[in-house]
Order: C-alpha cells, then sequence, then structure tokens
C-alpha cells in the first residue's frame, strides 16, 4: 500500500469509516471567493461552513482536494524543479469537523491512521504545537506516548492560523518525520530547519477562537477541525525515497517524457524532467477545470507555467511540441480518481499543442533578445529590471523563463526594478477601475437565509404563484417595509421567477399584494438557495410578512425558454461538426439573443456554421417533447449527460433531453442530453427557428457564438432579405447574381489597385527603370541616398518602394516618406544588404520618426518601418 493512488484511497477509506462524509474535490477556480487565484487548501470549498454562513447535512468530512500554488500570495513555482518537495500542482488529503470533534480526537485520529493504517514507526516521528497550547501537548503525551523532546513548542505564527485580520483562527500541531541522519537538516525551530532531513507531512488546526479586532479574540462556541496531509510527500515517505519526484506517479510521467524525448535524466537534466513533469499536471487540471491560457489572471499564470516547461522541453532537445503528447500518461495515473482529466483530454491536449507551437515563435524571438541584451553579462552580474519588464510586455517573454536561461550562466535579474516597472504600468489601470461595491451587501443574504433556508422554486411548472413575504432589503439593509418609489430586494417563501444562473439571466415580472404593487426588473439567486427579487415599489407599501401574488412576465420567459434550449441544440451541433473536444465555456441566455462560448482552437467556416444551423433546425422541426428528469451526478453522466467545467452540482441533479438523435450513431438516442437548472421549452418545435448571426474569437482557444431564435430569428432573416434586395436594385440585377457581381467588383478593384499602385511607385522613382539612378539620388559620405516624401502612398505600400528603390540605387540608404489624409506620417527605411554592417534601418528609421514628432520604430537592419503625428514635417 505505498502506490499514490492507494494511499489517497486508504485515507478516504480510514476517514469514512470514521463517520466522515467523503466530499468530492472542488475545482481549482474557487467558487464566490475572489480572494483566492486558485484553491491551495481542503478548507477552501468549506470557508462559509466554518464561519457558520453555509450548513451542510454532516459534520464530520473528508477530502483528497486538487490545489494549486502558482501566483498571488501562494507561489511555489519558481521553486519547482530544483527542491525535493515544492509543486505546483498538489493533492492536500484532510479530514475537517464542524463543530463535532475537536483537538483531542483529531489528534487520536491522526495517528491511529499514521502509525495503524500507513505503519510509520513512533521512534521516527515528532511533533509541533503553539507554545502556549498545552492541551495539544498533554493529548500527544497521552495518545502517541511522547516525551518532551519530541514535542517541540513554536511560538511563531507558523503554528498558528487564521483566515484573515479577522475571524476564526487557532493553534497548529504539525507532524514531523525524521528521514535518517544522511540527509542535512535539523528539527523545527532550529538553525538547520530548512534543511530536508525533517519533513512536515500533515498539518492540524485547531480552530478555537475567533478573532473580532486586532487585540480582542474570544473562544468560537463550536470550535472545529481543519487538517491538511500533502499526498505526494506521504508517498515519499512511504515508498522510502527523498524526494517527491521519485515517486510512482512522478516516475511514469518522467519515463514518458524520457521515451517522446529519446533520453533520460541525467544529473544535469533532472530538474528540467521535474519541471515538465509537474508542470504537466497542474496545466492539464487547471484546462480541465475550465482555465485557457490567456494574457491576464489566471490565464497567464497557467500560460506561465505552460511556457516554463516548454522551454525545459526545448533544453532537452525537443524540436517539435511535446506536452500534448504526455497528456495520456497523466490521465492514466490520475483519470480514474479525476473523471474530469478523461471528459476533458481532447481539450486539454489540443489546448497544450496549440500553445506550445505558437510559443515556440515567441522562444526563439525572447531567447535572441535576451542575448542582444546581456551579451556584456558576465557571471555575477544583473540584468536590469526595466530591460526584463521589457522582455514580458514587449514580446511576452516572461519573467520567470528570463530567469531561468540567465541561471545557467549565473546572471541574476533586478526583481525590484521588474516589480517597479510593472507597477507604473499597472497604475494606469487601477486610476480608471472603480469596483462594483456589490460585495459590501452580499453578507447581508447569509442570516436570511440561516433564519428561512432556501427559497422554493415553483417555475418549472407554473409562472404565477402566491407566497409571503420574508424579508425586504434596502440599501444593503433589512428593514420592515419599503414605499412607493423606493428600490428594493424582497424575499419570499417561494417563487416561480428564475435567478440568474448558468447563463440564463433571472426573471422580470410584478410582485402584488393588499394595497401595493413591486416591479421585478432582475431575480438573483443569493447565499446558496436564496431567490432575490430586485424592484422598485410602483404603488403602495409592502410589509415583511405580507401575502403575495407573483407573476412572470410571460413573453419575456418564453423567451428565454426558446433561447435556452437552442444553447442546448447549437452545443450539441457543434460537438458533431466540429469534434467532441467542444466544450461551454460561457454562455448568455437573454430574452433577445443567446450568447455561446467554446473551446475551440480555430475560426468556424461559414460551412461549419451552416451545418450547425441546418442540424440544430432539423431538431426543432421535430418538434418533440423536452424530457427533465431528476437523478444522481454519477447516473446521469453515466447515461451520456454532459456536465459543464468548473459548474457545481448538488447531489440531485436535473436532466433535460430534447431531440431525437440522426446523427453520429444515435438514431434510438435524444439528440441533447445535459446536465441543466434553466428553464425550457416543452417542445422543440417552440423554439419556432434558429440562426447564427456571428462566430467571434474572444480569447486564444475559446470562439464565440451569438444566434437568434423564434420571431428575432425571422425579423433577422427579413431584413437581410430588404438588404439583398436593395443591392440588388443598386446593382440592377437579380438578388440570385448579387453574389457573382460582388466577386467581379472586388476581383475590378483589386486589379485597378495594383496599377494605382504601380503607378505611383513609378512617379516616387522618378518614372525611371528600376536599373537607372533616379534624379533624387544623392551621395553624402560616400554613400548612396535616396530619399523622398510621396502623397497617395498607403503605409502598407512603402516597404514594396523602398525595395525598388534599394534595388534601383544599388548601393545606399533609401528613405520615403508618406503623408496620410489625417496628417500623420509613415516613414521607410532601407539599407542595400553591403552596408548593413555599417548602417541599421531600424536605428536610422527612429531618428527619422522623432523628426515627424514620433517615437519607436521597429523592423531589420535591412528595411524598418515607424510612424509620426506631424506630416508637415515631412
Amino acid at each position: 500500500m505505498s502506490g499514490v493512488n492507494e494511499i489517497r484511497s486508504t485515507f478516504l477509506d480510514y476517514f469514512r469509516k470514521e463517520g466522515h462524509e467523503v466530499v468530492a474535490s472542488s475545482p481549482l477556480v474557487p467558487r464566490n471567493d475572489p480572494t483566492l487565484m486558485f484553491t491551495n487548501a481542503g478548507m477552501v470549498q468549506f470557508k462559509n461552513v466554518f464561519t457558520g454562513l453555509e450548513k451542510r447535512n454532516y459534520s464530520r468530512a473528508t477530502t483528497a482536494q486538487k490545489s494549486v500554488r502558482a501566483g498571488g500570495k501562494h507561489n511555489d513555482l519558481d521553486n519547482v524543479g530544483y527542491t525535493a518537495r515544492h509543486l505546483t500542482f498538489f493533492e492536500m488529503l484532510g479530514n475537517f469537523s464542524f463543530g463535532d470533534y475537536f483537538k483531542e480526537r483529531a489528534i487520536e485520529l491522526a495517528w491511529n491512521l499514521i502509525t495503524r493504517e500507513f505503519g510509520l514507526k513512533r521512534d521516527k516521528l515528532l511533533v509541533t504545537v503553539y507554545h502556549t497550547d498545552d492541551e495539544a501537548a498533554g493529548y500527544w503525551k497521552k495518545i502517541a506516548g511522547f516525551s518532551d523532546d519530541r514535542i517541540i513548542r513554536i511560538p511563531t505564527s507558523d503554528n498558528f492560523w487564521a483566515m484573515g485580520d479577522t475571524g476564526p483562527c487557532g493553534p497548529c500541531s504539525e507532524i514531523f518525520i525524521d528521514r535518517g541522519e544522511h540527509i542535512w537538516g535539523g528539527p523545527p525551530g532550529s538553525p538547520e530547519e530548512d534543511g530536508d532531513r525533517f519533513l512536515e507531512f500533515w498539518n492540524l488546526v485547531f480552530m478555537q477562537y475567533e478573532q473580532v479586532t486586532k487585540d480582542e479574540r474570544i473562544d468560537l462556541p463550536r470550535p472545529s477541525i481543519d487538517t491538511g496531509m500533502g499526498l505526494e510527500r506521504m508517498a515519499s515517505i512511504l515508498q522510502g525515497v527523498e524526494s517527491v519526484f521519485e515517486t510512482d506517479l512522478f516516475r511514469h510521467l518522467i519515463e514518458a517524457a524520457s521515451s517522446a524525448l529519446g533520453r533520460g535524466p541525467d544529473p544535469d537534466t533532472v530538474g528540467s524532467f521535474r519541471v515538465i513533469a509537474d508542470h504537466l499536471r497542474s496545466s492539464c487540471f487547471l484546462v480541465a477545470d475550465g482555465v485557457l491560457p490567456s494574457n491576464e489572471g489566471r490565464g497567464y499564470v497557467l500560460r506561465r507555467i505552460m511556457r516554463r516547461a516548454m522551454r525545459h522541453a526545448q533544453l532537452l532537445g525537443a524540436r517539435d511540441p511535446l506536452m500534448w503528447r504526455l497528456v495520456p500518461a497523466l490521465v492514466r495515473e490520475m483519470g480514474q480518481a479525476y473523471p474530469e482529466l478523461v471528459r476533458g483530454e481532447q481539450m486539454i491536449t489540443e489546448t497544450l499543442k496549440l500553445e506550445e507551437t505558437r510559443f515556440r515563435k515567441t522562444l526563439v524571438r525572447g531567447l535572441g533578445l535576451l542575448s542582444e541584451a546581456t551579451e556584456k553579462l558576465g557571471a555575477g552580474d544583473m540584468l536590469d529590471g526595466e530591460t526584463a519588464f521589457k522582455l514580458y510586455d514587449t514580446y511576452g517573454f516572461p519573467l520567470d523563463l528570463t530567469q531561468d536561461a540567465l541561471r545557467q550562466r549565473n546572471i541574476s535579474v533586478d526583481l525590484a526594478g521588474f516589480t517597479n516597472a510593472m507597477e507604473q504600468q499597472k497604475a494606469e489601470a487601477r486610476k480608471s477601475w472603480a469596483g462594483s461595491g456589490e460585495a459590501a451587501t452580499e453578507t447581508v443574504w447569509f442570516p436570511v437565509r440561516e433564519k428561512h433556508g432556501a427559497t422554493e422554486f415553483l417555475g418549472y411548472e407554473t409562472e404565477q404563484a402566491e407566497g409571503l413575504i420574508q424579508a425586504l432589503v434596502r440599501d444593503g439593509k433589512i428593514v420592515d417595509s419599503a414605499a412607493k418609489g423606493e428600490a428594493v430586494a424582497v424575499v419570499v417563501n417561494q417563487t416561480p421567477f428564475y435567478g440568474e444562473s448558468g447563463g440564463q439571466v433571472g426573471d422580470t415580472g410584478v410582485i402584488s399584494g393588499e394595497g401595493f404593487l413591486i416591479e421585478i426588473a432582475d431575480t438573483q439567486k443569493k447565499a446558496d438557495g436564496l431567490f432575490v427579487h430586485l424592484g422598485k415599489v410602483a404603488d403602495g407599501t409592502v410589509n415583511t410578512g405580507a401575502t403575495v401574488e407573483l407573476k412572470v412576465d410571460h413573453a419575456r420567459r418564453s423567451r428565454l425558454r426558446a433561447n435556452h434550449s437552442a444553447t442546448h441544440l447549437i452545443h450539441e451541433a457543434l460537438r458533431e461538426v466540429l469534434g467532441t473536444h467542444v466544450a461551454q465555456k460561457g454562455s448568455l441566455v437573454a430574452p433577445e439573443r443567446l450568447r455561446f462560448d467554446i473551446s475551440h482552437n480555430k475560426p468556424i467556416s461559414p460551412d461549419e456554421l451552416e451545418e450547425v444551423e441546418r442540424m440544430a433546425n432539423e431538431i426543432v422541426v421535430q418538434n418533440n417533447p423536452v424530457t427533465t428528469r431528476l437523478m444522481s451526478v454519477d447516473d446521469a453522466i453515466a447515461e451520456g449527460a454532459m456536465a459543464l467545467f468548473g459548474e457545481k452540482y448538488g447531489d440531485e441533479v436535473r436532466v433535460v433531453s430534447m431531440g431525437t438523435g440522426l446523427h453520429g450513431g444515435k438514431a434510438n438516442r435524444p439528440y441533447s442530453v445535459e446536465l441543466c437548472g434553466g428553464t425550457h421549452v416543452r417542445a422543440t418545435g417552440d423554439i419556432g427557428l434558429v440562426r447564427i448571426v456571428s462566430d467571434s474569437a474572444v480569447a486564444a482557444g475559446v470562439r464565440r457564438i451569438e444566434a437568434l431564435t423564434g420571431e428575432a430569428a425571422r425579423k433577422h432573416l427579413d431584413e437581410q432579405d430588404k438588404r439583398l434586395r436593395a443591392v440588388a436594385a443598386a446593382l440592377k440585377i437579380s438578388p440570385a447574381d448579387v453574389p457573382a457581381r460582388v466577386e467581379a467588383l472586388l476581383d475590378e478593384r483589386k486589379k485597378l489597385e495594383k496599377e494605382l499602385t504601380e503607378a505611383r511607385k513609378k512617379l516616387a522613382l522618378g518614372d525611371r527603370s528600376p536599373a537607372g539612378v533616379p534624379a533624387e539620388n544623392e551621395t553624402i559620405a560616400g554613400v548612396g541616398f535616396l530619399g523622398k516624401a510621396v502623397s497617395g502612398v498607403a503605409p502598407k505600400d512603402l516597404k514594396p518602394l523602398a525595395d525598388a528603390g534599394k534595388k534601383s540605387l544599388g548601393s545606399g540608404i533609401v528613405v520615403f516618406v508618406g503623408a496620410g489624409e489625417d496628417n500623420k506620417a509613415s516613414v521607410v527605411v532601407g539599407v542595400t544588404d553591403d552596408l548593413t554592417g555599417r548602417f541599421s534601418a531600424v536605428d536610422l528609421v527612429r531618428v527619422a520618426s522623432a523628426a515627424l514628432g514620433g517615437q519607436g520604430g521597429g523592423g531589420r537592419p535591412d528595411m524598418a518601418q515607424a510612424g509620426g503625428p506631424d506630416a508637415s514635417r515631412a
């Protein structure tokens, strides 16, 4: 029992037998917690349970939580590959008590697991406690039989945990193992504690206080337990290896990388193999949870992880994209424990392959620029932070790659200068940013939820119902009444109004009672199941406790139903036309239109869009009933229902099926089957018509489809038809002949533009043949020079003009300045090949740009281009 998968199962099974609910890992993107970049501990999903804002139907829990520490406060990225234990992705095994057992039982459970189940020897173990926690020290003596020298008292914050400046907090007790005298290091609290001899593998947090203010701390009425054991560390202990990278899971991943590269690790390359294995895990799990590489936020951290791994693959000799080829090995190792890897394998593979293909261009360019910037630096020198930031900001070359590349030459980077340059850039963005202020009012809903429970939703069966007002909230505060003209949020015991979720916007309508009327402009979900109706009192005064009638805007709801059902049909059609890698990345179901974001790495062709639309409308025409069933998540997925990446599902889910499958061998099965809590049409015919109106890119690997249904789709087609007839009338042809005529006109325009460009070129060159020397030719200091200001020449045509000038001149420097209609100038400088050793077109064009009131410019030593705001200086 020493394999990673066996250790995980043993831990969870042990606590299951001890009365704990086995709770699935939450996604790496934290839900409802904007303070965290990524989930980095097991307690994250229970944060509101510990604070009392959320109730669960169990008081004990155990989890194997996938976690990432890369970016933000907890960032292990730069250490990975160079230490025995740092990882960007890791699994945190934990057991939790929410006001159930406390300190003694927590220590007893931990001791029995590690000694009886895992077989660790007592004489190899020691623990730390907070220096004033006599209670915990006493329990360790009683339960484990430890002497005082095995219980180390730590006075620092390392052994006192706090959720924040205020809130739950308490002392910790960490469990260590002595790995032997052959490894350097000392016990915790000693000068040598940073060594690897004594390895901490389990932290028990005793939440027993509440920090009220900086100076006031009180006892919690229901003390709780939060523990965290690093699975990879425990595997290294049980497998008798000195590094987490030598455990079975990492060994198999490194073997897969070795096989793909055709070489194995040696003392000089083992760090690169370890980086690849670790970063493969974090990259794949982040993509599976819906994160895609981008230039900001979580997407940028993912891109840094991916590119660091790709840089190390390149150092190992990879000449083609490598990471995507290792995905099957990871799925084999971890797919059973984390089925999202299996479901998302194709998407993960394509994302890694596309990112690595793009990055290879950036890598070659960035390494070349880095080489130029450091050619005069030697071992022990430091690259200035401004240059490092320019490589990152202008050329997309991350800081950690700069550090990695320079580490081999023993050159450091001025991190303070880099940070300063980044902060200066961010300062401008901060000036224009303002928070919504919504978070400040969110906590008002938790006591309402605690007092009254979740709102009963009736909207699947009806659009009109009676209810009882349980709470009124105005300006973020609970009030007893609201008068005419006041904005108010209303909570009712039951409602037919749909609260915004799953991409579908909230319902509107009216709530009325004796002597008052409230116009509802939106409905939101708050505090895990509370439906909040946002509106304005149109007449009378409303009071808490009043009996009311709730009536949803029927026409608007009908359009929402049609658009939501159409989204399901389009999703399935996209998967059939483009491939099963297509996954929903976001959606907006509004009454006037629908918007659907999907994972796909290239533009969708017009023929593909036409086929998607045709397939969706084929199901609409069937007019088959839309069915809904309630079942467990596992049963639903087993039956083929699609679950969305990163979406939170309860124990019981709604499974929406529609249409009869006519494609892909699914003739006897529903066409679309998805887990969905939204509202839908009764039969597919109620959608009326599906019309896709656009496809666009919104991020790397993400396409956005926008579509219309029903009356909106019909009006759109009518407008298109009117425009087509207007064009046909202007061209004096029939509508059917418009495409061919437009193509002919475009060909004619292209021909005329080419002729015009050639005419301008001849005029600019003095109307001489390329072999001749134009009248504007000069010799300056023995160097041929051709310079001229030209008009009517587009910036894109200046380079061909300069090429012709260089050919005409034979040897020399060519400068052309073009003046635009907006009084802006473009300048191009060309240097013949025989002179590029003496003159750089880039340096010269920057001088020319400055003369035109501009700055910068770029290109190659033989050809460069820039601009300026003042064409009068041309």
